[in-house]
């Protein structure tokens, strides 16, 4: 599939709101309904689009970053999927640098952080971490 600038100016749309109507984004784009639904079926099909969701806010939640070592032996991949199964994983990043793999944890308290924590920490797989609480989030 050939992407072009309006499909990027739909992706753009529905990142920032994915409950946005194929009638408003065609309303925003001069195009009609049904060319709006059928550039985001060929996205979806074409796997550009993979998913839509929606995103929880979190004011009162702790969050913590995790810096994990993954052993040599091991495929870090096989690792990460298995991390994005476990409770209070919000994303899991693959990186390059001292660590293999980043977590964005978020739960209610610190208890339940670290609870993830040690969950995470049993993971076959997993050598090292270190932790750091976010304190806020600056936008």
């Amino acid at each position: 599939m050939h992407k072009d600038s309006v499909d990027d100016e739909i992706l753009r749309i529905l990142r920032d709101d994915s409950r946005e109507s194929f009638v408003d984004i065609g309303k925003k784009l001069k195009l009609s309904e049904s060319a709006v639904r059928r550039r985001v079926k060929n996205l979806t099909d074409a796997q550009i689009i993979k998913k839509f969701t929606i995103e929880i806010g979190e004011q009162n939640s702790t969050k913590a970053i995790v810096l994990i070592s993954v052993e040599s032996s091991m495929d870090t991949s096989k690792v990460s999927a298995r991390l994005t199964k476990l409770d209070g994983v919000k994303t899991v990043y693959e990186i390059t640098g001292q660590y293999d793999i980043a977590v964005i944890i978020s739960s209610p308290n610190i208890t339940e952080i670290n609870l993830a924590i040690d969950a995470l920490r049993k993971v076959p797989g997993v050598s090292d971490t270190n932790t750091v609480i976010i304190l806020r989030e600056v936008t």
